[in-house]
């Protein structure tokens, strides 16, 4: 009887599969000893080794390209801690807060804004500190929303999912959780019955994101686990990163905002890369990113269109970032693009 597939989390497990070459050993421990190494069985068999650019192994399968650390980048690129108050709480924005159960994942991104924090190595929230979030929470009436985050907080039971979703549910002004995840298509055989029906509570509303950069990543598997949240009543939309070989052509971004809206998924951010140590060769410039926008907005119906932000490094939020299609002429009047590229005059509203 064979063994089942298991998640590659060592050198020799990928040099086994291909996955990484035996000439790059000691380059790659370096990396590997720094940064979480982790690829399911539903990723891996994604990967052509064959292929030497291959988008899903970009993502996942370490690179010696991420020894090399630019001046500009940083452990918290986004600013996380600035806004920690206690323990696991993230609380950037008025009305929200992020959640941080666990800093394990299925699978670890090349590209993780967290990836300084995140791994099997890191600790859980205690259960004292996950009171004091809590409680943080509770004694802040302008909180309406509470994200699930990490980590991937699927990685977690779905006891443990119940458990957390109903303390949260208690907290009268809290009407929405939010969950940020991979699993769906990391390891779609996670979402069962059970963890879905764990994510619901009455009286609220839950909202799944899914991460996926790539297409290919929705396999039947995947589709399916998506229909059974969304089938459930579970609303998802999904959060993409743009990436230097994996989804920076108009073809292949535009197949996955299709094939997301496919699975009932609104596309929700594109993200800019963040500052993360160590992922400048992933990274594309702004005036890519707007430049690929604009070509969705030409081709692809509203469904498909996300909103292109960048987490502006230091702590201080998202801001969208897309292309504009406004300017002014000398008499004041607005000059609209269209997806064509010609210009159209909107006047001023008439003085009275």
């Amino acid at each position: 009887m064979n063994a089942a597939p298991k998640t590659l989390r060592h050198l020799s497990d990928l040099e086994a599969t291909g996955l990484a070459p035996t000439d790059k050993r000691a380059a790659l421990e370096r990396v590997a000893a720094q940064y979480a190494v982790a690829i399911t069985p539903a990723m891996a068999a994604l990967i052509d080794p064959a292929d030497p650019n291959d988008p899903i192994a970009r993502q996942f399968v370490p690179d010696p390209a991420e020894l090399a650390v630019q001046s500009e980048e940083h452990a918290d690129p986004i600013g996380d801690n600035a806004h920690s108050p206690v323990n696991g709480i993230v609380h950037r924005y008025p009305d929200r807060v992020l959640l941080k159960l666990t800093h394990v994942c299925a699978v670890y991104c090349r590209f993780c804004f967290r990836r300084e924090m995140v791994g099997p190595a890191a600790e859980p929230l205690t259960a004292h500190q996950l009171d004091t979030a809590l409680g943080y929470i509770a004694e802040h009436p302008e909180v309406w929303e509470v994200v699930l985050t990490g980590g991937d907080p699927l990685v977690l039971s779905a006891r443990r999912l119940k458990q957390v979703v109903s303390r949260i549910a208690a907290i009268p002004h809290v009407k929405i959780i939010r969950l940020h995840t991979r699993i769906p298509v990391a390891d779609p055989a996670r979402i069962t019955s059970e963890l879905v029906r764990s994510l619901k509570a009455k009286g609220k509303a839950t909202y799944v994101v899914l991460h996926a950069n790539h297409a290919r990543e929705l396999t039947t598997a995947a589709r399916e686990a998506c229909a059974r949240l969304i089938d459930a009543g579970i609303p998802m939309l999904s959060q993409s990163v743009l990436l230097a070989g994996v989804n920076d052509d108009p073809q292949t971004l535009g197949e996955l905002m299709r094939a997301l809206v496919e699975c009932r998924i609104k596309p929700y951010y594109l993200h800019h890369g963040d500052l993360a140590p160590g992922t400048s060769h992933l990274r594309t410039s702004i005036e890519r990113g707007q430049e690929l926008m604009r070509v969705l907005r030409g081709r692809l119906s509203g469904l498909c269109q996300p909103t292109y932000v960048l987490d502006i490094p230091g702590g201080h939020g998202k801001s969208p970032i897309g292309p504009t299609y406004l300017s002014q002429d000398e008499a004041g009047h607005c000059l609209i693009e269209d997806f064509n590229g010609g210009l159209h005059c909107y006047p001023p509203p008439a003085q009275p």
